[in-house]
């Protein structure tokens, strides 16, 4: 499935966030697992020809997922989401950032506190994913390919939820 084209990104770095909005063809619970479940986040996190791999994770309040972005040619890149603030099926928090295969947190590397709701729209689900934190930080993040990458990653969500909403 190509993109629904219903992407929306607003930088605004003044205010220090990233909102990103996106329209899944999928029940809220599709996706709710889609985002929150190690084995189908690996489907799609990563921007193509990348791909996630999950090592660790515990999704609940104070839990962590520990993950590589891993290249074509086999480069690994870490990252970390530490879990809060969790409402079944409605929404959660993530403190987002650069790591390495240990999980110490790299200093060097932005850091940004997501917040994703998923909303009932239509037939669909409405993901809206707000990034926060100092906007030099965000800028780092934008400038480090955030924006493409992740219009890449939430196509290839859709293209998974278009095989498991058959």
């Amino acid at each position: 499935m190509a993109s629904n084209n219903q992407n929306q990104f607003v930088k605004d770095f003044a205010n220090n966030k990233i909102l990103v909005t996106h329209f899944c063809d999928a029940d809220q619970d599709t996706v709710w697992d889609m985002w929150t479940k190690p084995e189908l986040l690996d489907l799609w996190w990563a921007p193509k020809p990348w791909k996630a791999e999950t090592k660790s994770m515990s999704f609940k309040n104070g839990g962590r997922r520990l993950y590589a972005m891993v290249g074509p040619n086999g480069e690994r890149h870490w990252s970390f989401a530490d879990f809060h603030d969790i409402q079944p099926k409605n929404s959660f928090g993530a403190k987002d950032g650069f790591s390495d295969e240990n999980g110490v947190i790299s200093k060097e590397m932005p850091q940004t506190d997501w917040k994703m709701t998923f909303d009932k729209s239509g037939s669909g689900t409405k993901v809206t994913i707000t990034l926060l934190g100092p906007g030099s930080q965000l800028q780092k993040l934008v400038e480090m390919g955030f924006e493409e990458g992740f219009k890449m990653a939430l196509d290839s969500l859709d293209e998974e939820l278009a095989h498991v909403s058959k």
